[in-house]
């Protein structure tokens, strides 16, 4: 389990992360298998009006921590056990969490614009990044590594129906954040496999993107609830 642990430290640092957090929002729900949704809004999910209005820009962040329940958090940590190893062996450490992060975070705001009124919560984002900087990745190598690309798009096939199975299922999930944590992922997968030393160009662009689009939210969001 150590070996295991050294060879893919953050993939798994990232499951514990979570799970440890959703002990913690089980304990305070006092329901292992449903989350009440005060105590997740309470502990940092996403809700536009609180990040529109109050500024409260860190549930960018902690939502992609958080989820509604049991096979919620079972399907995505087990979408990240089966993507986040590949990441780990293809990039290096520090491309591996800014992917993860940035795509978490443009995904959360996708959501913010998509469902102004819903609580949201989950890693889908994010994970959906590490897809697509996989993506990315077999794109800017195709020449070189075609026979693993059919492992990869059977992996992608089995997250792709997992997530859309929750996306319908589930109504704190929704798929504009995959959607954008995707296009996130595949831009910063293909642009960093090109060239490692263009990750710090990446991540100033995601921090500028995601600057510009939420200065626009306050006043999107008087538009809506006028």
């Amino acid at each position: 389990m150590l070996n295991k642990f050294k060879e893919f430290p953050l993939t798994y640092s990232i499951i514990a992360i979570n799970v440890v957090i959703y002990i913690i929002s089980s304990l305070l729900s006092h329901n292992i298998s449903d989350m009440d949704m005060e105590v997740l809004a309470n502990m940092g999910a996403l809700f536009g009006p609180y990040v529109a209005f109050k500024w409260e820009w860190w549930r960018l962040f902690t939502s992609m921590f958080l989820h509604a329940g049991m096979t919620h958090i079972l399907m995505n940590m087990f979408s990240l056990y089966l993507i986040g190893r590949g990441v780990e062996i293809y990039f290096e450490k520090k491309a591996y969490i800014s992917i993860y992060i940035f795509s978490g975070l443009l995904g959360s705001i996708a959501s913010l614009y998509m469902h102004p009124e819903t609580l949201g919560v989950g890693a889908s984002g994010a994970i959906f990044g590490t897809f697509g900087a996989l993506a990315g990745f077999f794109l800017a190598h195709k020449g070189e590594i075609a026979s693993q690309s059919k492992a990869f798009m059977k992996d992608f096939a089995i997250v792709l129906g997992i997530n859309l199975v929750l996306g319908f299922s589930i109504s704190s999930i929704d798929v504009s954040a995959h959607i954008g944590g995707l296009i996130v992922g595949f831009i910063g997968g293909f642009i960093i496999s090109k060239n490692s030393k263009w990750i710090w160009s990446y991540s100033a662009f995601m921090i500028g993107l995601a600057i510009v689009i939420m200065n626009y939210l306050p006043n999107y969001y008087v538009s809506i609830f006028r």
